[in-house]
Formats: structure tokens, sequence, C-alpha cells
């Protein structure tokens, strides 16, 4: 991959903050009578796009949850491993903020949904595979056995 000019870097990290060439191009320091067109121009830079889409997958990848962290956190919520802050009135209109253990229903909640994800408790059963079908044709009428000869 060819390397960036410092212009193009700005551009590309405004891009990936508004979603708008044009801005991002002015932005970047580019003129603003020809922002739009080095905008749209940009955008069709192998080296620029493919360094957005690195860089919005490497964004993706830290904001959001993957299925690991999500299960370690509600098996932590579920042992009780985890607290929570809340209010708790002093007298006189004041309030104090305290930790507490995480309650009971909501360690239940999370001990549910472990459950849905592993299918401890369903009703339904899943089958896969391949399944044949065979059609037995028992009655043909009468005088139309040797119909196809």
């Amino acid at each position: 991959m060819a390397k960036l000019t410092v212009k193009q870097q700005r551009f590309a990290d405004e891009y990936i903050i508004s979603g708008n060439a044009t801005e991002a191009a002015k932005k970047a320091g580019y003129s603003k009578k020809t922002a739009r067109f080095i905008g749209n121009e940009n955008l069709t830079k192998p080296n620029i796009k493919t360094y957005i889409d690195d860089r919005l997958k490497e964004l993706e990848d830290k904001q959001i949850a993957k299925q690991d962290e999500i299960m370690k956190y509600l098996t932590s919520i579920m042992r009780g491993e985890q607290q929570e802050q809340v209010l708790r009135g002093m007298g006189e209109g004041f309030q104090e903020i305290d930790d507490m253990d995480v309650s009971a229903k909501d360690r239940i909640k999370a001990a549910e949904l472990l459950g849905k994800r592993y299918a401890l408790w369903t009703d339904k059963t899943e089958l896969s595979g391949a399944v044949g079908m065979v059609q037995i044709i028992d009655d043909i009428p009468e005088g139309e056995e040797n119909a196809g000869d």
C-alpha cells in the first residue's frame, strides 16, 4: 500500500468523522473551490480507500462487543462478581452513592440469557441434515396402467 500524504491522511480522518467528502477536503486544507472534486476523487484512490476501510474496521472492533466479551460479562453478573452503583438517601435531602452487589433478579436474567445461548431449556428440537422423500402411488385408475406404453 502506498503511503498517504499528510493532506490525504487528514482528508481520510475527517471523512471518517463526517462522512462528507467535500467537508473533509476543506478541513484537510484543500482549496474551497476544488474541495468537492478533490474529495470525490480522493475516495476513488485505492490507497486512501484502503486506509479509510482499515480505520473503520479498527474503530468498529474497539467499539462493538464481541460474543466472548458478552458471554464473559453475563457470566460475571450471574456469579455475583459485579457491583452496581445506587443512590442511598441519607436524610435531609442528602444522597450517597453506594456500591451494591447485583440483585438476584439481574443474576437470574444473566443466567437465563446464558441458558438461551446454550439452548439449555428449550421445547424445540433443531434437526439438520438431508431428508429423503419417497411417494408411493397405490390407486391407479383401471385401464390406465399401461397408458404410457
